[in-house]
């Protein structure tokens, strides 16, 4: 009798424990991720940068009020500026380590130094680098592939992705014996490994959202089941609040440092019940405080406090025109600049330099050799290469090949000028090219002055491969250095190089009506209808001024209602909104 009170007793605790924790109301955990990319090695502060001994604080403040919190990095991080390139990356990654980042990827750039460098970075540092999708000769991971992270009990799984454009990108050398597998079916191998390990999915992507790119996050979203969220780069893409797609929520901060992404992830009982994502923009962190222990690591390796890079070089009294999305899409002074020295040091029929390759402007004043280098990181020699007319037109029709987007691979011209019409197929946009003022002879060679990535097929200029090289000169600060000092910047000056034209539609000739008599009718009155909201797709060869003008209307004002963050970059097929009036 006792045995079997006992074991009534026994039943009734174990039910008792039971019905007491299902009856509890289970607490949603918040997860914070604090997330950047394109950094290129920014990594002081300045009116326009947020700079890493903020970001630091902001994440120690973030940490604090939630310690359910994770730092991301989407890649091209470990090269960029002098700062970072006199250490081939290892400044880049002490100061991710400091400032609290717990992984990373790979975007292209991070192989500029050469893969042998990289993995030497990978193994010196304390930040974990994912990606899933670079395998190496023998079909094995180059890199970790995914992490998974237990953070308030929600467990995290991570997987990193790096752009198939890469072996273009970078310099081929950098990439030998390497595969960039398809990130979407890489994509769907890791949704399926983690799917039962993990309770949130994170693809943490050097992709983008340009056109011009082979693979896109807006793809990867839509052609994978089961990504809760892909903190992307590559595309230099700001995105406010996010962008979803088939219910996966795709979040870039631009560039540079300029905004701090942060994403909110609510979990209840292991499933994602919400997300959110917003930027801190520059200007909202006047009042940070910098971390000075990290504040003071950056003052003590930055080279502007080598006497060599504060040496005067040349002074400009115009503006010269870097800016990212002008030098990827149409001529430019600082492009012309920089081709019309490239020529003038090798003697060549024709130089070219792709807009991927300049990486700041200059304002008014003074330029110094840090500034140089800071416009030319990447220490590329020019080569000389003789090649047929066929191949110089082919090298034009890829340069223009996915305008407007703006492409890396878009060439900035001396010694040549040339028009193109968007409207055209691919490979048949180039209308005219002429070489030293005579129209271009196919079946001729030509001396071309290029860097020696494109010289070795980079930026997708294949062709350019197989001609054994002619000569080979200095880099492009020294050669810009010299020009500067000897022509200043007399004749850089936008001149119609670049030339894009829009395609005519002959309107049919009006046909006039026979003229009949109506019948008087009496007309019945008639509301008139509201005016609606009109929308105009983009065709080949628009402009947003004069879309603007044909409904009444300003650039800056339709720029404004359509949210375009770059007025003078629109694209075929984009729906523009025109309000009513």
């Amino acid at each position: 009798m006792k045995r079997v009170l006992s074991l009534v007793l026994v039943v009734l605790l174990i039910l008792s424990s039971f019905s007491f924790a299902f009856g509890q109301d289970a607490e949603t955990v918040k997860i914070t991720i604090i997330h950047t990319n394109d950094t290129h090695s920014r990594l002081e502060g300045s009116d326009s940068v947020i700079g890493f001994a903020k970001i630091a604080t902001l994440i120690k403040e973030a940490k604090e009020a939630n310690p359910n919190t994770l730092v991301l990095d989407a890649g091209d991080t470990l090269h960029g500026m002098p700062i970072v390139n006199i250490s081939k990356g290892e400044n880049a990654i002490k100061v991710l380590e400091a400032a609290g980042y717990n992984y990373m990827t790979l975007g292209n750039h991070d192989f500029n130094y050469g893969q042998e460098r990289l993995l030497e970075l990978k193994d010196m540092s304390k930040v974990g680098m994912l990606s899933a999708n670079i395998v190496d000769e023998n079909g094995d991971y180059l890199f970790t592939p995914y992490a998974i992270e237990e953070v308030g009990g929600v467990k995290v799984g991570i997987f990193g992705l790096s752009t198939p454009d890469t072996v273009i990108v970078t310099h081929p050398k950098n990439v030998e014996g390497l595969t960039f597998k398809d990130p979407i079916e890489v994509s769907k191998e890791m949704v399926k490994e983690l799917e039962d390990k993990a309770d949130v999915i994170i693809a943490l992507a050097h992709l983008g959202l340009d056109e011009s790119s082979t693979i896109t996050s807006k793809a990867l979203a839509q052609g994978v089941e089961g990504i809760d969220l892909i903190i992307d780069g590559h595309s230099h893409t700001i995105l406010e609040a996010g962008q979803l797609e088939n219910d996966t929520l795709i979040v870039q901060t631009k560039n540079y440092g300029e905004n701090l992404g942060y994403v909110d992830i609510e979990v209840l009982n292991g499933e994602v019940t919400g997300i959110s994502a917003r930027l801190l923009p520059v200007a909202d962190t006047a009042d940070v405080v910098p971390d000075p222990d990290l504040a003071a690591y950056i003052e003590s390796i930055n080279p502007k406090n080598d006497p060599a890079f504060q040496v005067v070089v040349a002074s400009t009294d115009v503006y010269l025109d870097g800016v990212r999305e002008n030098v990827r899409t149409k001529e430019t002074n600082l492009g012309n600049l920089s081709a019309d020295a490239a020529r003038t040091a090798t003697g060549a029929d024709v130089a070219f330099v792709n807009g991927g390759g300049i990486r700041e402007d200059v304002p008014v004043g003074d330029i110094t050799k840090g500034k140089i280098a800071a416009i030319f990181p990447f220490g590329n020699l020019i080569v000389v290469k003789k090649i047929t007319g066929q191949d110089l037109k082919a090298m034009l029709e890829w340069s223009v090949s996915d305008y407007p987007a703006a492409k890396g691979a878009f060439l900035q011209v001396s010694g040549l000028e040339f028009s193109f019409d968007p409207a055209k197929e691919v490979g048949s946009k180039v209308v005219e090219v002429k070489v030293g003022g005579e129209p271009l002879d196919l079946t001729k060679e030509y001396t071309v002055a290029v860097n020696d990535f494109m010289a070795d097929g980079g930026d997708g200029y294949e062709m350019l491969a197989d001609y054994k090289v002619e000569a080979l000169y200095g880099t492009y600060e020294e050669i810009v250095i010299d020009y500067l000092a000897t022509n200043g910047t007399a004749g850089s000056e936008v001149s119609g190089r670049i030339k894009v034209l829009e395609t005519v539609v002959e309107e049919p000739e009006p046909v006039e009506p026979e003229p009949v008599e109506p019948e008087p009718v009496e007309p019945e009155p008639v509301e008139p209808e509201p005016a609606e909201e009109v929308i105009y797709i983009v065709v080949p060869g628009d402009v947003l001024w004069k879309i603007a003008e044909k409904y009444g209307f300003t650039y800056q004002e339709l720029a404004e209602y359509n949210k375009i963050a770059n007025p003078h970059l629109i694209f075929p097929e984009q729906a523009i909104k025109i309000p009513s009036k």
